[in-house]
């Protein structure tokens, strides 16, 4: 089971594409710890009863600076044993103490870098950031070999139109600091619309994209880096950049994936929350956690989402595989 949960949504940088810009106003949320607590015990319990592995995976806005993350972290590791990753724009990872804290918590990292230098920081809106992220990425790389930590050093990228270009360059990039691997995604429209139409990826970009993705994939695995995304995956981008909808029958929801928002809504998916969603606060029984996914079968009967009429999770597709 991956449990995928994003407990805030302050974030200290302005990404023109994201929600969470720190340039924009309304009300900024974050979920109750003590629910995370209460139902990280919830968790321990399924996994235990099914013999299966767990990885709960933090995210935000900038999850490594909520405060409560880190005896969060602590806690599920020292007293449930739950596998840990995070999702993170690295603007803290300067920072000695934060990378040790990582080290000794986390088992998987996932830094988001989507351009080469002074394009980076324009997009993120972190002037100096493109140095300080390659600084922090190499001293968390060898600071792993030095003490054989078992983290795994992620990547991920958001592919536009405008940084297609330099994205095999990018690439060779993050594998000189030390990233074991490199996934990507496609601009979406539904955070940021105004920013969407000038910059997402067109039909001719996805095209381009397939045709170097084979050597690129051999280029950077003879250095040791992975580089993800299945057939079934580019068929979604292409599908996406052509405006083509892709419908889901049946993506087991519920079986294999859990998606947590701020406000403690359990759902199979980043894109259903509003219409699938169980409040976490119902869910007070290992048998009620094993139940939601026929609950969401139930609910997809009375009423498919329109999500489900045009599939963007992109776990469904194959984003983490080669």
């Amino acid at each position: 089971m991956i449990v995928l949960w994003r407990v805030t949504t302050h974030c200290n940088l302005a990404c023109g594409f994201c929600a969470y810009d720190r340039r924009l106003g309304g009300k900024r949320q974050q979920i109750d710890p003590a629910e995370v607590e209460r139902f990280a015990a919830l968790l321990d319990a399924y996994r235990r009863r099914r013999g299966d592995r767990l990885l709960l995976s933090w995210l935000g806005g900038e999850p490594l600076r909520w405060r409560p993350l880190w005896p969060l972290a602590h806690l599920l590791q020292e007293r449930y044993g739950i596998r840990q990753s995070v999702t993170t724009n690295g603007s803290s990872l300067h920072r000695a103490e934060v990378r040790e804290a990582v080290l000794r918590h986390f088992d998987e990292l996932t830094v988001s870098v989507d351009d080469m230098g002074e394009r980076h920081e324009q997009l993120r809106g972190w002037q100096g950031g493109w140095a300080r992220l390659s600084d922090s990425l190499r001293a968390l790389a060898e600071a792993r070999r030095q003490q054989a930590a078992p983290l795994k050093l992620r990547a991920n990228v958001v592919l536009m139109h405008d940084n297609l270009p330099r994205f095999a360059e990018l690439c060779e990039a993050l594998a000189e600091w030390g990233v074991d691997e490199i996934t990507f995604n496609a601009l979406g429209g539904q955070d940021r619309p105004e920013f969407y139409p000038a910059h997402r990826l067109l039909p001719e970009d996805v095209m381009r994209l397939r045709g170097q993705l084979p050597v690129l994939r051999e280029r950077l695995a003879a250095q040791g880096v992975r580089l993800c995304g299945s057939a079934a995956y580019l068929g979604r981008l292409a599908a996406s950049a052509g405006a083509q909808s892709s419908p889901v029958g049946d993506c087991a929801p519920g079986e294999g994936f859990l998606f947590i928002d701020e406000v403690g809504r359990v759902s199979p998916c980043s894109f259903t929350g509003a219409d699938y969603g169980v409040p976490l606060e119902a869910i007070r029984t290992v048998e009620a956690l094993e139940q939601l996914g026929e609950g969401y079968r139930a609910m997809q009967q009375r009423q498919r989402s329109a999500a489900c009429s045009d599939c963007r999770a992109n776990h469904v597709y194959g984003k983490f595989e080669a």
